[in-house]
């Protein structure tokens, strides 16, 4: 299996999970994977200024709009076991651009990361945000017979 074909079945996933949420909201979760996030929220009608001219390119982008607010959803898929690069990477898009909610996904297993998360009790370096509201990555693996992240695997506990 190739990253690629991991982008269908988890944007697909985000669009129901958030649909589950948000039930009266525009909700749009496309395959950014290829463009800049800039010119992927540009095309819906979406300017954030800290992403102007920034090279960040998420695999899957969430989007939730109403008349007053958009909330942005990112996913980052990996086929590879996950390390610290894998989380760095994210934690910096999410650090810089701040999403509701920040998904790290794999097809394989967590490797390093579940000895530093779990073993370590390091769930800090999952947290972005600011002090009024702190958040957590999330990461897990995905479960590509059902097309879901398996929970059982999901650090922190949704």
């Amino acid at each position: 299996m190739r990253e690629f074909d991991l982008y269908e079945p988890m944007r697909m996933w985000l669009h129901n999970y958030l649909q589950d949420i948000f039930k009266n909201k525009e909700i749009i979760c496309v395959d950014a994977h290829s463009e800049r996030l800039d010119r992927v929220l540009l095309k819906h009608g979406i300017v954030n200024d800290l992403s102007i001219g920034v090279d960040i390119q998420i695999d899957i982008l969430g989007i939730v709009k109403d008349i007053k607010n958009v909330k942005l959803y990112f996913i980052e898929a990996k086929k590879t076991t996950l390390t610290l690069r894998d989380l760095g990477q994210l934690w910096a898009y999410c650090k810089l651009i701040n999403p509701e909610e920040a998904f790290l996904f794999t097809s394989s297993d967590l490797g390093s990361l579940n000895k530093i998360l779990k073993t370590h009790k390091r769930e800090d370096l999952l947290d972005f945000g600011d002090l009024k509201k702190m958040k957590k990555m999330k990461i897990a693996q995905w479960d590509a017979k059902s097309n879901k992240p398996n929970i059982l695997t999901m650090i922190p506990i949704l």
